[in-house]
């Protein structure tokens, strides 16, 4: 598992401004998505291209999550990157990123007829959960997902953000996501990439600008606490 530290100063600096160290300390179930970022089987383990395979250890932490939210009236959304084929014309600039040879191993290897597309299996997938594919680091950016539609559709104002890699695709769709107005929360010990340092980064980052960082067990507080306060309304 990744190291979750956040320096004091950081802690100091959001404490000035918030008066308090959590922005979200009581969340209310039933307007709250646990948005899973994807956790399919290419960014999860070898031999595929975009393996990250201390993913694998957020995954009891994202499926205890999610058994809390499903059971107080939330919501598990599913999301996974799909490398389209329009996609190499229309983010082109993604593509100069990548030699030859790995261009054609990502749109290869994250296609939906791929094995690397599935969602790794150890996850506890429901039928009542949402899935939503997109197509672009970011599951808010204009034309990535459907994932704002779905969100509102439910009721949603809060998300908790878990998933792989921290800070790519997870950071870029909770930074969005705060600037659309949901209460953002990024899971400390249910995100996962390639190093302690980018993690800790992105962390730090997160919760100086963006919304709260809380460890699963504090979001699991939170929720306890949101709904009984829901509850005595």
């Amino acid at each position: 598992m990744h190291r979750t530290d956040i320096p004091r100063t950081v802690l100091d600096t959001v404490l000035n401004r918030r008066g308090r160290r959590f922005a979200y300390d009581a969340i209310d179930p039933a307007k709250t998505a646990l948005v899973v970022v994807d956790m399919q089987k290419y960014f999860m383990a070898e031999p595929w291209m975009g393996a990250c395979p201390i993913a694998q250890e957020i995954v009891p932490n994202v499926n205890r999550l999610a058994a809390r939210l499903r059971d107080r009236g939330g919501c598990v959304v599913w999301i996974q990157t799909e490398a389209t084929a329009e996609s190499r014309e229309s983010w082109a600039n993604l593509r100069a990123l990548y030699s030859d040879v790995a261009a054609t191993r990502r749109w290869k290897e994250l296609a939906r007829e791929s094995d690397g597309f599935a969602l790794w299996e150890g996850l506890d997938v429901e039928s009542g959960d949402e899935r939503v594919i997109k197509t672009r680091y970011s599951a808010f950016v204009p034309g990535s997902s459907d994932l704002d539609r779905v969100l509102r559709a439910r009721g949603i104002d809060t998300i908790v953000i878990t998933g792989v890699a921290t800070n790519v695709c997870c950071e870029s769709t909770g930074r969005d996501g705060m600037m659309m107005g949901y209460r953002t929360i990024l899971v400390a010990d249910g995100n996962a990439t390639a190093t302690d340092e980018e993690h800790l980064a992105t962390l730090r980052t997160f919760l100086s600008y963006f919304g709260d960082v809380q460890s699963a067990d504090e979001v699991l507080a939170h929720l306890d606490r949101g709904d009984a306060s829901a509850a005595a309304e």
